[in-house]
């Protein structure tokens, strides 16, 4: 079929996806690092969990300054990872197995060791020149004041040609310039080099960066910073539309298959999101959008951790819901490989509490509408890093944070209190297999130092119990399967203002959800109307559930979450 009639389809609506971060699944050679060889022998451990679609972080080879998102060349797989032999193996057995596999494409920007940036950088003179974003010096400095999401400018001195690259990320990282067609024509290649390989779509990093304002103006000023990330002159830029249009026509138009598309999105509105997932537009399958995983920022940033704000959490997400119910579709996630573990952040790791607020909270996200992304461990309820000094550290978001603050500040305490919270470290501890040796993920020197409560939480304890973490996510992706009005039914929010209850109810013509969690450890008597009398339980996360609603309230204890379903009336 194609790309216009597989979104009449939609088979990704009822579909769940599975990131794996490559670096940190499963090493097969003993080498500390993860690798496909290491994935292909978990690929049952996969189907068994019953997801339908693998997403793999980068495996394109990469001097690895952040972490792979640095790529040196799109058409090959780094060594560490792999061979591409190996990689159509690892494909095969993953369609054999009945899921798809979507791979990352990161071409907001490239590494500084690609040869296209070896060839930009050269001279003034180059033919790729153009292909990368560079200016004169203004006043003796940088040509506006925009700063890097890493920290620092978001230019740096090329001292061969006498001008400024931009990089929103690190230097290292130079970012494309997607005013130019030969670019986005590279870059249209390449997908359609994957695409010819076997691969089923891709998930593509912070795509709404790749249109900048005209003219790259300056951000505004903020008192006592020299530079300032410029999210109003890059976010949903003037010309990303037409770019995300024209690459879903050229890779995807005429082709026969079933893809799946998704965009990155810091910063993306509802209103934006609506334009990139509206199927009449031809861009976007979804978006992952950031609102609802910055809640808890404070005014200084991700570091600024504030705490849990619950009446803020749900109104996030609830927002999305209800802007995207008529037009475009939701990604649904608590987990990356960018964001802290979900039951650390919020949940309650506290061991008395830890498994039921991890099930809550997939409760609460897997009943919504939209498509369902689990992180590797987050069906395990693996927790936050236990970070004690800046040695621990190896994200180079943490590593230049920590010292931008101890040199601006001089405050360790609390460049450590931030990072323990926030770092993107928390997402990346290896895998917790089992209770052996480096948690089973190597027989060597893990990369990152594997989490030390991975003798008792870990994938062997938990997939052959019945009331384990791992079990109540494969029963949310069963119900996901079997139930249409999990994809297809009304949202409506319900005790929106209530800092304890997340509800919320489903439905369509001929039957009816309610969605329910206590979330904190205190006892609640909850009112849910005479409508709901007699309910019948679908799905509870601790035992001895009533098996139906018998009465209009309900007493839910700490971290107690429900599905109940009930015929249309």
């Amino acid at each position: 079929m194609t790309q216009g009639d597989r979104r009449d389809v939609a088979w990704w609506k009822s579909a769940v996806v599975y990131q794996i971060y490559p670096r940190s699944f499963a090493d097969s050679n003993g080498d500390g690092f993860g690798d496909l060889a290491g994935i292909m022998t978990r690929l049952d451990y996969l189907s068994t969990l019953g997801i339908d679609v693998i997403w793999l972080s980068p495996i394109y080879p990469s001097p690895q300054a952040d972490n792979g998102y640095d790529i040196s060349d799109y058409r090959d797989i780094d060594p560490r990872f792999g061979t591409l032999t190996e990689f159509d193996a690892l494909l095969a057995k993953v369609h054999e197995l009945g899921m798809k596999l979507v791979m990352d494409l990161v071409v907001n920007h490239t590494s500084d060791e690609h040869p296209w940036f070896a060839e930009s950088r050269s001279s003034r003179d180059s033919p790729k020149r153009d292909w990368y974003i560079w200016r004169d010096a203004h006043h003796g400095g940088e040509p506006n004041n925009w700063g890097s999401l890493f920290s620092g400018s978001a230019w740096e001195w090329e001292r061969g040609t006498d001008q400024y690259y931009l990089h929103l990320f690190d230097r290292k990282q130079p970012d494309l310039n997607w005013r130019n067609p030969q670019v986005r024509k590279a870059v249209q290649d390449i997908m359609v080099w994957w695409l010819d390989r076997g691969v089923d779509g891709f998930r593509m990093d912070v795509i709404n960066f790749i249109s900048k304002a005209d003219g790259l103006p300056d951000a505004p000023a903020i008192p006592g910073q020299r530079f300032v990330v410029a999210f109003e002159s890059f976010v949903d830029g003037p010309h990303v539309h037409v770019y995300l249009a024209e690459m879903n026509r050229e890779v995807f138009g005429g082709r026969d298959g079933e893809y799946l598309t998704v965009g990155e999105m810091p910063g993306v509105s509802p209103e934006q999101a609506r334009l990139y997932t509206d199927p009449a537009r031809g861009e976007l399958d979804m978006v992952f959008q950031f609102e609802h995983v910055s809640v808890d920022h404070g005014p200084a940033g991700k570091f600024d951790w504030v705490g849990r704000d619950l009446v803020a959490l749900k109104k996030s997400l609830h927002r999305w819901q209800v802007a995207l119910a008529e037009t475009g579709w939701n990604s649904l996630y608590w987990n990356n490989h960018d964001q802290p573990r979900v039951v650390s952040r919020f949940g309650d790791d506290d061991a008395e509490y830890w498994a039921a607020s991890a099930k809550a909270l997939a409760t609460v996200l897997h009943g919504m509408r939209g498509t369902p992304f689990v992180y590797q461990g987050e069906e395990l309820a693996m927790t936050n890093f236990p970070f004690r000094s800046p040695q621990d550290h190896k994200d180079i978001e943490a590593v230049n944070y920590y010292n931008a603050v101890v040199e601006s500040r001089g405050d360790e305490a609390a460049a450590l209190a931030g990072l323990a919270e926030m770092s993107r470290d928390n997402a990346r501890t290896p895998m917790q297999w089992d209770p052996g040796p480096n948690a089973g993920f190597t027989t060597g020197n893990p990369w990152l130092s594997v989490n030390p409560n991975y003798t008792w939480l870990n994938a062997a304890a938990q997939i052959d119990r019945a009331d384990s973490v791992f079990a109540h996510y494969q029963a949310l992706i069963r119900l996901r399967h079997e139930l249409p009005i999990l994809v297809d039914g009304d949202f409506t929010p319900l005790m929106e203002d209530d800092p304890q209850i997340w509800a919320y109810s489903r439905n369509s013509s001929a039957a009816r959800l309610l969605v329910i969690a206590n979330c904190g450890r205190d006892v609640r008597n909850v009112e849910i109307g005479r409508e709901w009398t007699g309910a019948r339980l679908l799905l509870g996360n601790l035992p001895g559930t009533p098996a139906a609603t018998s009465s209009q309230s309900l007493e839910l204890a700490g971290w107690d979450a429900r599905i109940y379903y009930a015929v249309a009336p």
